[in-house]
């Protein structure tokens, strides 16, 4: 009990500066109410919560430069996330701003970051999406500041989870949030733990020279202090050394060695004035340090004039000393400095930090930082409507999917994966059962479920937020138009077969202007969805007979298993279904099929039909997923003499004259066309590819036949799909 009171008095010693009675009494009430709900509860490590308790809200205050209330969270943390005490008691308590502090905190600590080494830009974008109070970041960064320095006092297991968040997350977001301090610290102990034989070589040699160090700091600082005391400018002149890690970071970048890193350490010049004056004195005492010591122009950074995106301002230059060697200086007031080292909530704390407007305007600031890396300086607040608007959700597994604002069940299904988008039916939303229309929030932890008889429907379209769920339900749509088109198609088929009317494609022309189709594909999916009646197209195409004064088709002799040439012109190749004409289609360049091939056709997205060999390599992938987009195909006789390309394999011995012979069959008996030859000749075997035309695979059956005949060829055969371009 001793330790916990030590702990309380340092932390109220901490809040003292700032806190204004009715603060430092609300901060006592919350230290006895999680003391009394902690009671005798321990830590993972063996410490009492409430001395955790105390520790964490005592670096939030001194480290962070967190104000009153967010010290009261970091009080209650614990009290929060172990013992089940509800968030009426804490609103009626401490009031709303504690609550929702603590609240946001037990958010952002349960999001799973098993992943985060591998999702560490969208975790920091989700960080400072997900809370509403930017005090709820930088509460959990001093926890983790915490944990970084009993790192070695954690189970192995959670030292691990720590590392992986504290390198990927805490890290980044304090570089930009301006907690450099902070920053710096993290980085150490992240290195020490590591790679300690790296860091314990670095920090041995740095102190081995530290005493030298520290002279020549001081021969260099003391023209620069008589300079400014004379000109009377009130300063304090400091030596800062560059950090183990920095020092790292910069030998494996330049690929040296330690001995050759000159700049270990940097001079700071922090001037002690009135806000006011601060960019005229710091520019002045940049005047008298470049009087006495020669500058590199091309190593000057304002950093007053247009301060960084975290707010940090400074004037850096570097200057050569006596010696030759270059050494940098930093030029700051004492305000820069402060929020130098610990960020701008200790610029705010001293000015009511914990006002809800100053925070949000800083976390909006912040999270404009996060989004847009590249800007240089504040400027007005940005709003949410000038934000592109996102939304972060967990799969069960742990993996993050970023996706707009607004986004559904249904647009993070198709996030996943095409076939869980198709077959989604609902989800599992932090385990309460949700509709495929139901908003995402940041944060959620999404279970797709699906169903095998689900099928994406047109009001899908209507209510999901992402591009890419919109194009995969609207091709989905497409391919299931298409499947309906085939039973449509079909059903049609059958019935002006029974009606004794011929199947063309001026009927078929005349029904979609008629029905005002856009194309036959949706004349014959209303079919299908039995939205047009059948009965009704029988006596429309009877009445057009009768108007065009002709015969009624229904008395024709002729079926649709009799077409005539006038219904197939005689340049046509195929027959397609066989009365379809002026159909766009074309020969499969992966089988290149001949007349007198056993085929099919294959209806494709904007090409047309292509017409494939049945044992074409890929025509069971095709009829097998999409059996629906099948047309049966057959040959028609030509009355002129067709050529169709394709190619032949040979194979045998090597002998003088033997391509002669062959190239001699093909062209002079034959009366083919030879489009290219390509042969290789290894160990007496010779072996030839030949580009052909034939007319068809009786023809070429018949040039196979008496090719194999000549002496020395040991095979002759038609290429499949390897070796046709």
């Amino acid at each position: 009990m001793q330790e916990i009171a030590f702990r309380y008095n340092e932390l109220l010693r901490s809040c003292s500066p700032f806190a204004t009675k009715e603060e430092a009494g609300l901060i006592h009430e919350a230290f006895d109410f999680a003391a009394a709900a902690l009671n005798e509860k321990k830590t993972d490590y063996g410490e009492m919560q409430i001395s955790h308790c105390l520790k964490v809200a005592t670096l939030a205050s001194d480290d962070i430069g967190l104000g009153p209330y967010s010290i009261i969270g970091a009080l209650l943390h614990n009290v929060f996330l172990t013992t089940g005490v509800s968030r009426e008691t804490i609103r009626e308590r401490f009031g709303p701003v504690v609550l929702s502090l603590v609240d946001g905190y037990a958010k952002i600590s349960s999001l799973p970051t098993g992943k985060v080494s591998i999702q560490s830009e969208k975790f920091r974008k989700l960080f400072l999406t997900v809370v509403e109070d930017i005090r709820i970041i930088l509460l959990k960064v001093a926890h983790r500041l915490f944990d970084m320095r009993i790192l070695e006092r954690l189970p192995e297991a959670k030292q691990e989870k720590v590392s992986n968040e504290v390198e990927y997350l805490y890290i980044p977001i304090c570089h930009r949030l301006g907690l450099y301090n902070v920053k710096t610290e993290l980085e150490d102990i992240l290195m020490r733990h590591r790679h300690r034989d790296v860091y314990e070589f670095i920090n041995e040699n740095l102190s081995a020279t530290r005493a030298k160090r520290d002279v020549y700091i001081r021969e260099f600082s003391e023209p620069l202090a008589r300079e400014l005391m004379k000109q009377n400018i009130p300063c304090d002149i400091v030596g800062r050394s560059k950090s183990i890690p920095s020092i790292w970071e910069k030998m494996k970048k330049q690929d040296v060695s330690l001995n050759e890193v000159y700049d270990l350490f940097a001079i700071r010049i922090i001037a002690r004035c009135k806000p006011e004056e601060e960019k005229a004195i710091c520019w002045k005492i940049y005047s008298i340090v470049t009087n006495i010591y020669p500058p590199n122009p091309k190593r000057l950074r304002d950093w007053i004039t247009t301060p960084k995106a975290s707010g940090y301002e400074s004037l850096h230059t570097t200057v050569k000393d006596p010696t030759n060697k270059w050494v940098e200086i930093q030029i700051r007031s004492e305000r820069m400095n402060e929020i130098a080292e610990k960020g701008q909530a200790a610029h705010w704390r001293y000015k009511g930090f914990d006002r809800k407007e100053l925070t949000d305007e800083w976390l909006n600031q912040v999270r404009d930082i996060i989004e847009n890396p590249g800007q240089i300086k504040f400027d007005d607040a940005p709003t949410k409507k000038n934000r592109p608007q996102k939304v972060y959700a967990f799969t069960p597994t742990g993996d993050l999917k970023e996706l707009q604002a607004g986004a559904t069940v249904l647009d993070f299904a198709y996030e996943i994966h095409t076939r869980v988008g198709d077959s989604c039916s609902g989800a599992k939303v932090n385990n309460i059962l949700v509709p495929i229309r139901q908003p995402l929030h940041n944060g959620d932890r999404v279970e797709i479920i699906t169903s095998k008889n689900q099928r994406p429907k047109q009001d899908w379209l209507m209510f999901v937020k992402t591009p890419k769920a919109r194009n995969k339900i609207k091709r989905s749509l497409k391919e299931e138009k298409f499947r309906q088109a085939e039973t449509g198609s079909e059903v049609l088929k059958r019935r002006l077969k029974n009606w004794k009317i011929p199947y063309e494609d001026r009927l078929i022309n005349h029904l979609v202007k008629h029905y005002k189709c856009s194309s036959p594909v949706d004349l014959y999916s209303l079919i299908a969805e039995e939205r047009i009646d059948l009965n009704e197209i029988k006596n429309l195409l009877l009445a057009k007979d009768r108007m065009k004064g002709k015969k009624s088709a229904v008395t024709r002799e002729k079926t649709v298993d009799e077409p005539s040439a006038k219904d197939t012109p005689s340049q046509d190749i195929l027959v397609i279904d066989r009365n379809l004409d002026n159909v766009n289609y074309h020969l499969a360049k992966c089988c290149n099929p001949l007349p007198g091939d056993p085929v099919f056709g294959f209806v494709t997205i904007g090409k047309g039909i292509t017409i494939h060999r049945k044992t074409c390599p890929n025509a069971r992938r095709l009829l097998e997923k999409y059996g629906y987009r099948r047309i049966h195909v057959q040959w028609k006789k030509s009355e002129g003499i067709p050529s169709f390309q394709t190619t032949i394999k040979i194979t045998g011995e090597d002998r003088i004259g033997i391509l002669g012979e062959i190239t001699g069959i093909i062209s002079n008996d034959m009366q083919v066309n030879i489009l290219s030859v390509k042969v290789d000749s290894r160990k007496d075997v010779f072996s030839g590819e030949l580009k052909l035309n034939v007319i068809d695979n009786k023809h070429l059956g018949e040039l196979l036949h008496k090719i194999s005949r000549v002496k020395g060829v040991t095979k002759a055969s038609r290429l499949g799909t390897r070796g046709i371009k």
